[in-house]
C-alpha cells in the first residue's frame, strides 16, 4: 500500500500511509486508538474506497469494491468486533454463507460441516468448544476462537488479525501462536494488530507504526525496543507503564463469605478495603467474571453472604448493587457497557438518572453539568457530550463506561478487563484514573488476563482456579510464575 489517503467529510483520516508486507511475514501494525489502523485495513479490503494511492497484491494493482472481492484474492480479516451470530451454533457460524451441500441437490451436508468445524477447532488446540454449542452461550474468548478458526479454514494468502488475543487465556494464546508460526512456514502473511507489546516482540518480524493517520516508520523487531516503539506511537516518552501507587488503604468495605453458584464456583470468600486495588487473575473459564456478576446481581447466588461495611446486603438484581454503591464495568463494553449508537450524554445519564432528575424529570442543566465534569475529569477526547459513542476510539469509549459509574459515586467499582483493546497511552490514563479513585477511598476489584497489568496495578492479587480461590498474594510477594502456578492448579512453592 503506497501513499494511501482517505478523508471523511473533510476530515483527513489517512495521509500518505505506506504498508509493505512480505510473503511469510508476521507484520505488526501499531498506533494509538484513532491512529488509522482500522481505516487502513478497511481500505485494503474494499469496505472504504481510498481517495488516492496504490494497492498491489503480488505486484499487481488491485481495487476492491467489497470484502468478498478481497477474500477471493486471499485476504481474510479477523475483526476485533466479533461477527458471531449469537443464536446460531458454532458449526452454523463457521459455515455462514459457505454451506456444504450434497452435490447440486441444495441439501445441507450437516455431518461434513460439523466434522470440519471440529477439525478447524482442533487445529487451534481448542478442546472445550463443541460444534453444536450455541455461540451466544459461549464466553467472549471462545467466540474469538471461533472467528479465528473460521478464518484459518480458508486458503488465505494474507490474514489480518485485529486484537486476536484480547479475550484469550495464556493457553489459548500459546495455541494461536503455534498456528501463526505454522502459517508463516507455509508462506501465509499476517498483519498483526495488537496493543500487547509483549506479543509483538514475541512473534512479529517487522512493525509499522501509524500516528494521527500518518505513516511514522517501519522497523525490524530485532532492531528496536519497547520504548522506541512507544515514542513512535505517541510522539513522546511514555515513562513507566504503570503509575506509582501511594494510596493509603483503609478499612474493609466489601466482604464476601462462602459465596456459591452451583456448577460455576463455590466457597468464595474475600474482602477489599477502602483505597485498595484487588487484582483477580486466572485462566478463562475459571469463574472470575461469574463471581463478580453474582456479587453485582447479574446472577442469583445459591449460597453465601455479601457484606458492605459489615452489614449484610440483599442483592437480587443489579439495581440492588447500584443502590448499595457497587459499580460494574463489563469486559464487553460494546454490548454490555454502552449504548453504542447514542451520545456520550445519554450513556452517562443512564446510570445517573437520580442525580440529574427532579421529581422524576431530567433537569437539563444538572445533566449537562455532570456530563461536562466527567468528560473533563477523565480527559475524554471528544467534540462534546452530543458526540456518538461509536465514533470514539476504544480508549475513549472505555472512559465513557467509567464515567457512567463515577456519577453514582461508588464505594466499590468492579472492572472486568478494563484495558482490553485499548492502546498503550490510553491504558496508562485508565490506570491513573484508577489511582485517583482509590485516593478518594473507592475500593476497586480488577479482573485482568494480562499478568504485567495485574502485577503493575494491584495491591493484592487473588487467583481463581476452577471456581475456587487458589491463592492470594501481596503485591510484593507476587510474580508471573507464582500467579500462573496458582491459576493452573499447580502446587505452591
Amino acid at each position: 500500500m503506497k501513499n494511501i489517503n482517505k478523508a471523511f467529510s473533510g476530515n483527513q483520516v489517512l495521509q500518505n500511509v505506506q504498508l509493505e508486507v512480505r510473503r511469510g511475514e508476521i507484520h505488526a501494525l501499531m498506533g494509538e486508538n484513532g491512529a488509522g489502523k482500522s481505516t487502513l485495513v478497511k481500505v485494503l479490503t474494499g469496505i472504504h474506497q481510498r481517495d488516492n494511492g496504490v494497492i498491489k497484491i503480488n505486484g499487481q494493482e488491485v481495487i476492491f469494491s467489497n470484502p468478498k472481492q478481497a477474500e477471493e484474492k486471499g485476504i481474510i480479516v479477523i475483526h476485533q468486533e466479533l461477527n458471531i451470530i449469537p443464536y446460531l451454533t458454532v458449526t452454523q457460524n463457521m459455515f455462514l454463507g459457505k454451506d456444504l451441500t450434497y452435490g447440486k441437490t441444495g441439501i445441507l451436508n450437516k455431518k461434513e460441516m460439523r466434522n470440519k468445524t471440529e477439525q478447524n477447532l482442533r487445529r487451534l488446540g481448542v478442546k472445550n468448544i463443541h460444534p453444536d454449542d450455541i455461540a451466544g452461550d459461549l464466553s467472549v474468548g471462545k467466540q474469538q476462537m471461533i472467528e479465528i478458526a473460521r478464518a484459518l479454514a480458508t486458503n488465505a494468502e494474507l490474514i489480518v488479525m485485529d486484537e486476536p488475543t484480547a479475550a484469550l487465556t495464556d493457553r489459548e494464546i500459546k495455541s494461536l501462536f503455534e498456528v501463526v508460526d505454522s502459517l508463516k512456514e507455509q508462506g501465509v502473511s499476517i498483519i498483526y494488530i495488537s496493543h500487547r507489546m509483549e506479543e509483538i516482540f514475541e512473534i512479529c518480524d517487522r512493525i509499522t507504526v501509524l500516528r494521527d493517520g500518518q505513516y511514522i516508520g517501519t522497523e525490524n523487531i530485532a532492531d528496536t525496543s519497547f520504548q522506541a516503539i512507544v515514542k513512535m506511537m505517541v510522539g513522546r516518552e511514555l515513562g513507566e507503564r504503570f503509575p506509582e501507587r501511594d494510596t493509603m488503604i483503609g478499612d474493609i468495605v466489601l466482604e464476601i463469605e462462602n459465596l456459591e453458584k452451583t456448577g460455576l464456583f463455590k466457597n468464595i470468600g474475600f474482602h477489599v478495603k477502602e483505597g485498595e486495588i484487588l487484582g483477580v487473575a486466572g485462566l478463562m473459564g475459571a469463574g472470575r467474571t461469574e463471581i463478580m456478576e453474582t456479587i453485582f446481581g447479574f446472577r442469583k447466588k445459591d449460597n453465601g453472604m455479601i457484606k458492605m461495611h459489615g452489614e449484610p446486603l440483599s442483592i437480587n438484581h443489579p439495581s440492588d448493587a447500584v443502590k448499595a454503591g457497587i459499580g460494574f464495568i463489563s469486559e464487553d463494553r460494546k454490548t454490555k457497557g454502552l449504548v453504542i449508537d447514542t451520545s456520550i450524554r445519554k450513556n452517562i445519564a443512564l446510570t445517573n438518572l437520580k442525580t440529574i432528575s427532579n421529581k422524576g424529570m431530567i433537569t437539563q442543566s444538572k445533566e449537562k453539568k455532570l456530563v461536562d465534569e466527567l468528560i473533563q475529569r477523565l480527559h475524554i477526547r471528544t467534540t462534546g457530550g452530543e458526540q456518538e459513542v461509536k465514533s470514539l476510539s476504544g480508549g475513549n469509549q472505555q472512559k465513557v463506561v467509567i464515567a457512567k459509574w463515577l456519577g453514582i459515586q461508588p464505594k466499590v467499582l468492579i472492572l472486568d478487563e478494563p484495558t482490553r483493546g485499548v492502546d498503550v497511552g490510553a491504558k496508562k490514563e485508565i490506570y491513573t484514573i484508577m489511582n485517583q479513585l482509590t485516593k478518594s477511598g473507592v475500593a476497586i476489584i480488577m479482573i485482568s488476563s494480562e499478568l504485567p497489568e495485574v502485577l503493575g496495578v494491584s495491591d493484592r492479587i487473588m487467583v481463581i482456579h476452577e471456581g475456587k480461590i487458589s491463592d492470594v498474594f501481596k503485591r510484593s510477594e507476587a510474580d508471573q510464575e507464582k500467579i500462573m502456578t496458582a491459576a493452573t492448579g499447580g502446587v505452591k512453592s
